[in-house]
């Protein structure tokens, strides 16, 4: 402080130095005018004497306000001063920060190679970043080259149910008096290469579809019970032709509040999936159990078991667990990743495990 106050003395004389100076003489008039007294008189022996002193008492207000003024121009300019060294090197370390970053991020560098010591915080943040982003990039171009390689798949499977069931029609127009028992034989060929044209053109609207789509919820409460009853009557079709069956374990009373037109298509997805790759004359198990605050759906069926590499992957699009793209299971790749949407969008959780020929898909949905 002292220090201060003497600093402050000096830049307060100093400017009034300059003033004096400036105005030729002026401020030292008016400081002997005004604290400074004249004494004249005459001592005993006839001596005229003349005396000056300082008015101290005026004096004393004079420096206590120069220390004032000196004060706060000091603390004025410190602070000044301190703002723009600040604000300099906010600015020289935004700079610094940002260019270490973009290093980091366009780089192959490690980030203990590109941030020093002091950063570590933000060396760990930017490397998680990182990290996640490149996971990211590798889905996406997973993704991208699976739709590629199903989208070739597709337009090359086109071409063979097609030409079958141009040629069959030919045949059946050039030859109008074909035995009937060979053109019910052509026409039962060509019925079923149609079906499968069918199915794969599905496929395309199936992917063009996802792409376009922005799902969209529009929740009521609705009866799980009911749904899975009707759903596992509207498969049964299907499960016949395979020889398979499904048992429904869950009590009357589920309840939910959701889109039923989206959960349904859940349960969809996950019947079809267990119904393809079910081994034939087996059970599919559904249980629905209810606690307070949420249903858990559970789907089980009997067949190969899915490899783990496999299985963390089951949820993405245009996965498939068989890469030969048999007619049985053959699909576009989407239904558990849209399925998984639709449950997310719903507050809840979908997952899978498979172990000793035992695929379980669990669902779970929150009442309210």
């Amino acid at each position: 402080m002292a220090v201060t106050f003497i600093i402050g003395i000096a830049i307060c004389f100093g400017l009034f130095f300059l003033i004096d100076v400036i105005w030729n003489g002026a401020f030292v008039d008016w400081f002997v005018r005004s604290y400074m007294i004249e004494d004249q008189y005459t001592l005993p022996d006839g001596t005229w004497v003349e005396r000056t002193t300082f008015a101290w008492t005026d004096l004393k207000y004079f420096l206590l306000w120069t220390a004032i003024i000196a004060i706060i121009v000091v603390i004025t300019t410190v602070i000044v001063v301190a703002h723009f060294y600040a604000k300099k090197k906010v600015s020289k370390t935004i700079t610094s920060t940002s260019e270490m970053i973009h290093t980091y991020m366009n780089g192959s560098k490690e980030a203990t190679e590109v941030f020093p010591k002091q950063y570590s915080e933000i060396s760990a943040c930017m490397a998680q970043i990182k990290s996640t982003m490149q996971q990211h990039e590798h889905i996406l171009k997973e993704e991208g080259i699976r739709k590629n390689d199903l989208i070739t798949y597709l337009a090359h499977d086109l071409k063979t149910p097609l030409t079958s069931v141009i040629g069959y029609l030919s045949l059946l127009d050039e030859v109008p008096d074909m035995p009937q028992a060979q053109k019910e034989k052509y026409i039962h060929i060509t019925l079923d290469k149609a079906n499968r044209l069918e199915k794969l053109i599905n496929e395309f609207f199936e992917i063009t579809r996802y792409n376009l789509q922005q799902i969209i919820l529009e929740k009521e409460m609705v009866d799980l019970y009911y749904m899975l009853i009707q759903m596992s009557d509207e498969f049964y079709p299907i499960l016949a032709s395979h020889g398979n069956t499904i048992t429904l374990h869950a009590q009357e009373d589920l309840t939910v509040y959701a889109d039923p037109t989206k959960l349904a298509r859940v349960f969809n997805n996950i019947l079809k999936n267990a119904i393809a790759y079910s081994y034939p004359n087996t059970d599919i198990q559904i249980t629905a159990v209810k606690t307070e605050e949420e249903i858990r759906i559970s789907v089980c069926n009997h067949g190969k078991t899915i490899p783990q590499q496999r299985l963390e992957s089951i949820f993405e699009k245009f996965f498939r667990l068989d890469d030969a793209r048999t007619t049985n299971t053959g699909g576009a790749g989407l239904g558990l990743a849209i399925a998984k949407e639709i449950v997310t969008l719903h507050g809840g959780t979908i997952s899978a495990n498979s172990e000793h020929e035992l695929t379980t898909f669990c669902v779970t949905l929150p009442i309210s």
